[in-house]
């Protein structure tokens, strides 16, 4: 960061339509990481989770809506981002799954393209993937095709599929979607000429894992999935031009003397230099350290840390490296650490935020 920047976080929670379910700090990493917030939204039930468009000043938040039918169904909400002064100005909103009858289509999880020409969502409940078109003035159109996820898993909480998230890979080729549900991770391309999700490859987790949250190597040669029903990283080797994956190693995320059945995990991400790796843990509520190798994707333990919190679902490093804050639902606040840079290791600033629920925290750096 410099005296032309400032660093805004934005967050997801979950949340009633009255309640302030979005909100919007600046973050000033000079003071040791300190939080200020700048603007609140209400309107959205269960915001849960954010995308960032620093570039074009666009927000966009998931939410959720009745469909009519008894059920409940998935929504967009975009806003305008006013970079001076972190206000939110909504744009518009659409619909982002089909209903089903009495049955849930809401969503998890929003990414987007580099490009801002999709946006993909994911339904847990409803086991599908949805591609989102976009104009050129970066607002969702409306959903033009959507990937059905069949099949269940082999624990209690894989009776159905559960598609937890959607990243691009470094490239932007190929889309790897965890399901939780089915123990696998299936990549797509999009079609950009039939605007469809065409099935690329799948690959096999651990029975009972529950693959969640995915993340490539800042190199771009290797990826991670944080699995968690069995509170565990799996590591990847990355065939970029196949756009394959071949399991390297997974790990524990928990300390030995914690029960796995006490514990789910979340959110995983690296270091901006990509010689460590971040993954969270709801029960024993902490962010565990790894050290990356990032030729062989072997990952060796730093160290585990309180996120003085419950139920951390949700954490964020600052695009300058130097912090992680994260998202304790049950503690109702947000948590900063430093990062040092050399070790990995996390240290505790003093800094926090009070807030109800919060389940997502992205940050953005803007000019001023």
């Amino acid at each position: 960061m410099n005296e032309h920047s400032k660093l805004l976080l934005f967050t997801g929670s979950y949340a009633s339509a009255a309640d302030n379910g979005v909100q919007v700090y600046e973050f000033n990493g000079e003071a040791g990481g300190t939080l200020d917030l700048l603007d609140s939204v209400q309107g959205i039930i269960n915001p849960t989770f954010v995308n960032v468009d620093a570039a074009n000043h666009r927000l966009y938040a998931i939410g959720e809506k009745a469909n009519g039918e008894g059920g409940k169904e998935g929504e967009v909400v975009s806003f305008a981002i006013d970079p001076q002064t972190g206000k939110l100005t909504e744009l518009n909103r659409i619909p982002t799954m089909p209903a089903l009858g009495a049955g849930q289509t809401t969503t998890c999880h929003i990414n987007r393209d580099a490009d801002s020409e999709y946006m993909i969502v994911c339904s847990y409940h409803g086991g599908l993937v949805g591609l989102i078109t976009v104009d050129e003035h970066g607002q969702p159109l409306q959903l033009i095709d959507t990937a059905v996820h069949t099949g269940k898993g082999t624990v209690p909480g894989q009776e159905k599929p559960h598609p937890h998230s959607a990243i691009f890979s470094p490239d932007e080729r190929y889309l790897f979607v965890s399901d939780l549900g089915l123990d696998l991770i299936r990549s797509y391309r999009i079609n950009r000429d039939q605007n469809t999700l065409e099935v690329h490859s799948e690959t096999k987790v651990q029975p009972g894992a529950g693959p969640r949250h995915f993340v490539f190597h800042p190199d771009g040669k290797s990826a991670y999935v944080i699995n968690e029903l069995n509170s565990t990283v799996t590591s990847f080797l990355y065939d970029i031009e196949a756009g394959t994956l071949q399991t390297a190693v997974t790990l524990s995320t928990l300390p030995q003397d914690f029960p796995a059945e006490k514990n789910s995990c979340a959110e995983i991400a690296f270091s901006k230099d990509g010689r460590f790796l971040y993954g969270s843990n709801r029960g024993h509520d902490s962010i565990v350290v790894y050290a990356v190798n990032p030729d062989t994707a072997a990952l060796t333990l730093v160290e585990h840390v309180s996120t003085r919190g419950g139920h951390p679902r949700h954490f964020t490093v600052t695009p300058d490296g130097e912090y992680l804050i994260a998202a304790n639902r049950d503690g109702n606040n947000l948590v900063v650490f430093s990062l040092d840079t050399t070790s990995g290791r996390l240290g505790f600033t003093g800094n926090t935020a009070e807030l109800s629920k919060p389940v997502c925290v992205k940050p953005a750096v803007f000019p001023v």
